[in-house]
């Protein structure tokens, strides 16, 4: 049966059977991979969204974008940005200003996700980059705020790196699809970043990321090679070892003395 890329209502559908998958992917070589492989959802720049060879080479990829909200303007930019997304290929707009502007984009028919737990733009709030709802209480306050999404419009909200069994339970009693970075396997998706996953990622690694590829070494082998050729380069020039005949042309033997006798007398 031919793939095809699912819809909002598609995925809204799927509530509850199942879990799919989804990566953070930054490149068309990443989203290339991610088709072929079968990936569901994607998380993509705004710069990979308005690529005119993007939907070649990802044409089934349900493919959110977004801005940060403490750059993105007012709530009319927000709303000309996502339009403008969406018209070049995006499927959702990611929203990490607060709950007026999320009804006011999905009031606007935007399909908008929304975030919870450790969210990096709010981090301040929360105490930093760290585990969020790990009391009763703040369980309930993720609990209300994520109902809070559901009310304002959203389909979907990013829940991360909160305890499995809030956001298990969470999901299980909201009809607002939750996508899981970090929080387990009781939610719709779950949310990976590429770099992560093919080990390109030079920094910290999160407790929830799992590599299974190690490109960084492969990348300092080919930049390791990249500097062994260039200096080979470097020698054969010095040495007289490159150009070789064959990297050459040549005239016709009557041709190249009719010019050397021409360009003797020329002043």
């Amino acid at each position: 049966m031919t793939r095809r890329k699912p819809t909002v209502a598609d995925l809204r559908a799927r509530k509850g059977k199942g879990q799919l998958t989804m990566l953070r992917i930054f490149t068309l070589e990443e989203a290339a991979a991610a088709e072929a492989a079968g990936i569901d959802v994607v998380s993509i720049p705004p710069a990979l969204a308005t690529d005119p060879e993007y939907r070649q080479v990802a044409p089934t990829l349900f493919s959110m974008t977004g801005v940060d909200h403490r750059e993105a303007g007012t709530r009319e930019d927000y709303l000309r940005f996502a339009g403008r997304m969406l018209m070049a290929g995006a499927d959702a707009l990611y929203c990490s200003a607060g709950l007026g502007t999320v009804r006011y984009l999905a009031e606007e028919h935007i399909p908008v996700v929304g975030h919870v737990g450790l969210v990096p733009s709010r981090a301040t709030w929360t105490g930093g980059f760290k585990a969020v709802g790990k009391t009763a209480d703040a369980a309930m306050v993720l609990f209300e705020e994520v109902r809070a999404y559901e009310e304002a419009g959203a389909f979907a909200v990013e829940i991360e790196v909160v305890p499995v069994e809030v956001a298990s339970a969470i999901s299980a009693r909201v009809g607002i699809l939750l996508w899981s970075m970090g929080s387990g396997p009781g939610c719709d998706v779950q949310y990976l970043f590429a770099e992560d996953i093919l080990g390109t990622n030079r920094g910290h690694m999160p407790r929830h990321s799992k590599v299974y590829r190690n490109f960084a070494a492969e990348f300092d082998r080919l930049q390791s090679e990249r500097i062994a050729a260039f200096r080979e380069f470097i020698s054969d020039v010095a040495s007289g070892a490159y150009p070789e005949d064959r990297h050459i042309v040549r005239m016709a033997p009557e041709e190249a003395a009719s010019f050397l006798a021409r360009i003797e007398t020329a002043r």
